[in-house]
């Protein structure tokens, strides 16, 4: 293919990646997306919008709960603008103590419903990945570049990206490949933020059988509709990056769907593994570096609920305007005491 020039070149086309993408397009700004087309962890997803579980499960505070249900204020609006749509039916927890997880939900600043088999939360609500996914693809008009992004160059006017098709010169570049490998010649800085990010494999399954109309969740993992049939999920091996399915992990997956449900599975199930990238305080990274480039990366299990929020903190900085704070990837980059 001939080779390219736009404003803005996003690096990966996970829903991070996307969202960034999406919203910049909104601005009437030149943005492509380069990405390979393989699959990644948000198209192997739930698609959870659920500010509660997660901090629950994740044993964070009240303030990392608070956090959460701020990103998750966003998605009404944002979904309002590309299209997608939400399901607002409440996860409901089905695993064991209702009483004490509903105390707990309630400390973590999150109101609940006693439902006759468990506890609902009304903040939690999903979508659907796949359906998605393809929506905010189409929303940048073929604005995507099915390519993989090999290295970088400074240049006077910003970046060239080496990809397996061509070169592209961009003035601002935003990282947001996930979990992958940093990209050569990158600055130093960018390098080592980037390698401090922590693989994650999740597996989970999907059966066309409908097993559940709504999210049910225990400790150990969710049954969630999705894709038209039901989602079982997930798993969290931190420190892995390969993309084998896991017999044991999916006996264990598939006897946790069967407690929560009271029903077992007649037919097939198809297992799909993605790799996430967490930091160490668990929150993603989402803004400018500096030079002209900027990052969307390791949102940990949480990719779809944040979306909106690194998506406007990515947008924030390429625009000059105020870091997201809890975000900011610097404050990963500043030298301890």
């Amino acid at each position: 293919m001939a080779d390219i020039s736009c404003d803005i070149l996003v690096v990966g086309a996970g829903v991070l990646g996307l969202s960034v993408a999406v919203e910049l397009m909104a601005r009437g700004r030149d943005v492509w997306v380069v990405d390979p087309g393989a699959g990644n962890a948000s198209a192997v997803a739930a698609g959870m919008i659920a500010p509660g579980f997660e901090t629950l499960l994740d044993g964070g505070d009240a303030a990392r709960g608070a956090l959460l249900r701020q990103a998750a204020a966003l998605w009404p609006d944002f979904a309002a603008r590309t299209r997608i749509g939400l399901d607002l039916t409440a996860a409901e927890w089905r695993g064991p103590d209702p009483d004490g997880v509903e105390s707990r939900l309630r400390a973590l600043g999150f109101a609940t419903e006693r439902r006759p088999q468990g506890v609902a939360v009304p903040a939690d609500i999903r979508i659907d990945a796949g359906a998605s996914m393809a929506i905010l693809i189409d929303a940048l008009r073929g604005r995507i570049l099915r390519a993989e992004a090999q290295a970088v160059d400074p240049v006077d006017a910003g970046w060239r990206i080496r990809t397996s098709t061509g070169d592209i010169g961009t003035r601002q570049v935003v990282l947001a490949m996930g979990a992958a490998m940093s990209l050569a010649g990158l600055p130093d800085a960018a390098r080592t933020l980037i390698g401090a990010i922590r693989p994650i494999k999740g597996q989970i399954g999907w059966t066309t059988e409908r097993l559940t109309d709504r999210v049910l969740r225990g400790p150990q993992g969710y049954v969630a509709p999705g894709g038209g049939g039901t989602l079982i999920g997930a798993t969290m091996a931190e420190g892995a990056r390969d993309l084998a399915v896991d017999p044991a992990a999916s006996e264990r997956l598939l006897a946790m769907a069967q407690g929560l449900t009271g029903r077992s599975l007649q037919g097939p199930v198809e297992w799909r593994v993605g790799v996430r990238g967490a930091t160490a305080d668990g929150l993603p990274l989402a803004g400018a570096l500096g030079g002209g480039l900027h990052v969307a990366l390791a949102p940990r299990r949480n990719g779809w609920l944040l979306a909106p929020r690194v998506a406007r903190a990515v947008v924030e900085g390429i625009e000059g305007g105020v870091p997201d704070a809890a975000f900011d990837p610097r404050r990963l980059m500043r030298p301890a005491g």
